[in-house]
């Protein structure tokens, strides 16, 4: 009966793994193949209307799309694979007792535990109720989705032979995610920060964690880079460049623009930098900003920091968080680019 049991779970875990499999694999397929079809019909749609920048705009989406792809894909199997097997219990021992050397260690671990924006708010809850200090986790919540190996290699690939971009935005994030905890350790208040309850349900563990987790995390994140490139191919397309012109022609205002764009925009962190590449016109350090203030501040995320920890912290932690992000950003961008 036993030998019969433990077959009969081997084959169901067996079936579980090649139903994800499947899931991924057809998931993957299907946003390849939207941009893949828009890339035929939108050019020739756009001869048949004699308007050239319809047949820009197609390019421009198609690449932002296809290149960003597979780093969100990864990022997602990478992120679901934490979430599902790595036990709340390893942050807690290797995090220091005390706050303020916790936070640049729990910012630090940001490089080696990876995930994305969305699972970095329940991850920075969960610890919190396991006794994690806030500010510690508060730093883990900024720099995972900012600073992981996933990101760094897709921001190298999406700015070639340009180094310099990719320290600056380990650099600019992880200064950011550290200031941030310190000034919460500094100056945060208990009633500012209503802390998730634990979950009285049963939660799935394993590889059905993992399955449920990658299904949504793709999902998800795949929506808003499509989202985000159709607005940055029309951001590049649409606005005339005499406007670019007056906001390209100021250091400040361009910075500004990309750093308010990156939190409208929502675009997920794996594939951020293939849209800042995109949006040439802007300086280096504008596009900086941009890939620091998206993984930390957007409305997404400012959504989701509110119906987990209230909305009293969410509007003060985000605002705080993104002026951080983008003085980070400046003096990041003013000293290596």
């Amino acid at each position: 009966m036993e030998n019969q049991r433990t077959v009969a779970d081997g084959l169901r875990l067996v079936a579980f793994g090649l139903r994800v499999l499947v899931y991924l694999v057809l998931g993957g397929a299907a946003l390849i193949a939207v941009a893949t079809v828009a890339s035929v019909l939108g050019p020739t749609l756009a001869l048949d209307l004699y308007t050239p920048p319809v047949a820009a705009w197609w390019t421009v989406f198609t690449a932002v799309v296809v290149q960003g792809v597979p780093f969100l894909l990864l990022g997602t199997v990478v992120s679901a694979a934490i979430g599902a097997f790595v036990p709340e219990r390893v942050f807690t021992r290797l995090l220091p007792r005390n706050q303020a050397l916790a936070v640049p260690v729990a910012g630090a671990a940001g490089v080696v535990l990876p995930g994305c924006e969305c699972a970095s708010v329940p991850v920075a809850g969960s610890l919190m109720r396991r006794g994690v200090a806030p500010a510690a986790a508060l730093a883990f919540l900024l720099s995972a989705p900012a600073i992981n190996p996933v990101v760094l290699v897709a921001t190298s690939i999406a700015f070639p032979a340009q180094p310099e971009m990719v320290l600056g935005r380990l650099v600019a994030s992880l200064a950011t995610a550290v200031v941030m905890g310190w000034l919460w350790a500094r100056f945060g208040r208990e009633e500012w920060l209503r802390l998730p309850k634990r979950s009285t349900g049963t939660s799935a563990h394993g590889l059905r964690a993992f399955g449920a987790g990658l299904q949504h995390d793709f999902l998800h994140a795949g929506g808003f880079l499509v989202l985000g490139a159709a607005a940055a191919a029309t951001f590049n397309i649409v606005v005339p460049r005499s406007v670019l012109d007056l906001f390209t022609g100021s250091a400040w205002l361009s910075v500004l623009l990309l750093a308010v764009l990156a939190v409208v925009l929502c675009v997920c962190s794996e594939a951020d930098a293939f849209v800042a590449a995109s949006l040439s016109g802007f300086s280096p350090t504008a596009r900086l900003a941009f890939m620091v203030v998206g993984p930390m501040v957007d409305l997404k995320l400012i959504a989701l920091q509110t119906g987990t920890f209230g909305r009293a912290f969410a509007v003060r932690f985000s605002t705080v968080t993104w002026a951080v992000a983008v003085l980070s950003s400046v003096l990041a961008g003013w000293w290596l680019l």
